[in-house]
């Protein structure tokens, strides 16, 4: 039997399992440390650590909490909080009672929150603090299922007591259900055990509402199985090993994040958790994680941000930073071409002269602010650029990009290790099928894919087919050794009017590329007769920017990103990107919108994607009057 055919026919049913044997097997190793500010309020942080067996307490104990609540099998117990160790332990306990987790994000608002709770039927919601608990408030006539509301924070109780109409202990603290637990388990010391024992692998375990670009969202139903495969597959491709330290701060309510948690029981390293997006920098010198996952904004962001400090230091010295990058993307090239050809990662002796003198003057302090220890990062969630991917890996920062869906669990495909390749997703985990459909759509097929929409059997049907291939819904080519490239969304190719394909994505990372101010960039030009773009740019680049400017220096952003001086920055780097594009695909016109794209207005997801038609829809006068006057055929 080969390894992948063990992988698949010998897994255990669920991930619960996997933590009771990860707690056997390493009980006094580290398995979660977390940040706890200081009682003053001022200074760092103190990071403190659960071993594996402490974890498992809290994790029986909320277990045990729930069943005392009425939890039964495969109910749905929700969790609406940031990422944070609570969130963990929760989750794990969620599944060790042989429920189900329903994830919320932290940012969804208040309706979302409530269509989610209700569709899920969603029986306990564990809620980080009184400003989710507030949300369910104003709709708990329409959740009739919902019978508790455990907070995290303890402190927030005050928000939740009898004068504020929760009289009966609707609301309790996650102390509490501890509590709770803890004395049922006095009497019932193997209640957990023995449940964790019965769970079957086609037991839900997760449901995870789809964000979406647009839409209600759909719940997705992930068995515990899912899990459970994922778990051993990301341990097979040998990317990470029990001495590795990962700095995990994804949100959790997204598969990406989740995904990374299940990895870990089965490899059994320890994870520093915090999702605060504010605290990145200052967290990576002290956790000095040796690898950790993220989303392209974030190689964008700090790409941008080097850049952009490189140009404020003088022209000297951005002409020193463009010099280092070019190096850089070249080496990571050429090496990663030798590696494919020969197995070794040779450069030719200049190159490799140049690379050296670029590491000392750049490359090295990148590495540092990443904590100095960094092996690798993974990359997932939408498509990076290929150019800002070859100047990290030349850097030494391995990008090493993956890709998956809610829908299959997340982690379908990856790069491999020393062999990864810079603008591919890598090969697929090991017993993940896949096929390129006749319209170039990618179809997947394996332990990783969904049992379907929850309720929604007709939406089911429209992307699963009876033999278990799922239609993904993005189009990609693959190598002859078995690499995928993503080439688009199949519903977001560009038709112009000419008849010529484009896609938008390709464009706008090239441009995220060439500028360092911009954050986001939507290009628009289906049924026109040529493109358009709409630029959103990065409000602390742009000011150190604009800082040096004549006439916009102690100017607010507002006034800042709809100057001339911007728009004819913007232009300069519309024409080096339209310079690298066919005739087709160049943006003709462009427009600085007068802020940034976020969440808050629902123009991004919570994995920060694009929603293009809530974008072109709120900037639809932009658009038309770039098209203003011209012949649309």
């Amino acid at each position: 039997m080969s390894d992948t055919q063990s992988l698949i026919e010998n897994r255990p049913p669920s991930v619960a399992t996997l933590f009771l044997e990860r707690v056997e097997a390493t009980p006094e190793a580290p398995a979660y440390r977390y940040p706890v500010p200081p009682a003053s309020g001022e200074g760092p942080d103190e990071w403190h650590s659960y071993t594996w067996s402490e974890a498992a307490r809290r994790v029986f104990a909320i277990a045990a909490g729930l069943m005392v609540l009425g939890v039964r099998p495969e109910e749905r117990v929700a969790i609406a909080s940031g990422t944070r160790v609570d969130w963990i332990l929760s989750d794990l306990g969620i599944l060790c009672a042989g429920a189900a987790t329903t994830t919320v994000y932290p940012s969804t608002n208040t309706g979302e929150t409530a269509f989610i709770l209700a569709d899920s039927e969603s029986r306990v919601l564990i809620a980080e603090d009184a400003t989710q608990l507030a949300k369910v408030r104003e709709h708990r006539s329409e959740l009739p299922r919902l019978d508790h509301v455990v907070l995290i924070e303890e402190g927030d109780l005050d928000a939740a007591g009898p004068q504020h109409g929760d009289p009966e202990g609707w609301v309790l603290s996650l102390a509490e259900l501890m509590r709770r637990g803890d004395a049922y388990l006095e009497k019932n010391p193997d209640a957990v055990s023995d449940t964790v024992r019965t769970l079957r692998a086609d037991q839900l375990a997760t449901l995870i509402y789809t964000s979406g670009t647009t839409g209600k969202p759909k719940g997705v139903r992930l068995p515990h199985d899912c899990w459970s495969y994922m778990a051993k597959a990301i341990a097979q491709t040998g990317l990470v090993t029990g001495e590795d330290v990962q700095y995990l701060w994804l949100p959790l309510a997204h598969v990406f994040g989740k995904v990374l948690t299940a990895g870990q029981i089965e490899v059994g390293h320890v994870t520093a958790v915090d999702g605060r997006i504010d605290k990145i920098i200052e967290n990576l010198p002290v956790v000095r994680p040796t690898y950790m996952a993220a989303v392209p904004r974030i190689f964008e962001k700090v790409y941008n941000g080097v850049a952009a400090k490189a140009k404020a230091g003088g022209a000297a010295k951005y002409k020193i930073f463009q010099w280092a990058a070019g190096v850089a993307r070249e080496y990571a090239k050429v090496t990663q071409d030798n590696f494919r050809r020969t197995g070794s990662h040779a450069a030719p002796a200049g190159l490799k002269a140049k690379h050296a003198v670029a590491d000392r003057l750049v490359y090295a302090k990148l590495r540092e602010a990443f904590g100095g220890r960094l092996r690798a990062c993974v990359s997932g969630s939408a498509a990076l650029a290929p150019d800002i991917g070859y100047f990290f890996a030349g850097a030494g920062v391995h990008v090493l990009e993956g890709y998956g869906l809610t829908e299959s669990s997340a982690a379908s495909f990856v790069n491999p290790g020393e062999a990864y390749r810079t603008g591919t997703v890598g090969k697929p985990l090991p017993g993940t099928e896949v096929r390129i459909a006749e319209d170039g759509e990618i179809l997947l097929r394996g332990p990783g894919i969904m049992q379907g929409y929850h309720g929604l059997p007709e939406k089911t049907a429209e992307v699963l087919e009876d033999d278990g291939w799922f239609h993904t819904g993005d189009i990609g080519e693959l190598s002859d050794d078995g690499y995928l490239r993503i080439t688009d969304r199949k519903k977001d190719l560009i038709k112009t009017s000419g008849g010529k394909y484009i896609a938008p994505a390709e464009v706008e990372g090239q441009f995220k590329a060439l500028c360092p101010y911009v954050s986001n960039i939507l290009v628009h030009g289906a049924d026109r007769n040529f493109c358009t773009a709409l630029i959103a740019l990065d409000e602390p680049s742009l000011m150190a920017w604009a800082a040096d400017q004549e006439g916009l220096k102690g100017k607010p952003y507002e006034e800042v990103v709809l100057s001339e001086q911007v728009r004819e920055l913007m232009d300069e780097y519309v024409e080096q990107l339209n310079a690298t594009l066919q005739r087709w695909q160049t943006v003709k016109k462009f427009r600085v919108l007068p802020r940034d794209l976020d969440i808050e207005h629902g123009e991004l997801t919570p994995s920060l994607k694009l929603k293009r038609p809530v974008v072109e829809r709120e900037y639809g006068a932009l658009i038309e009057e770039m098209y203003a006057g011209t012949r649309e055929t």
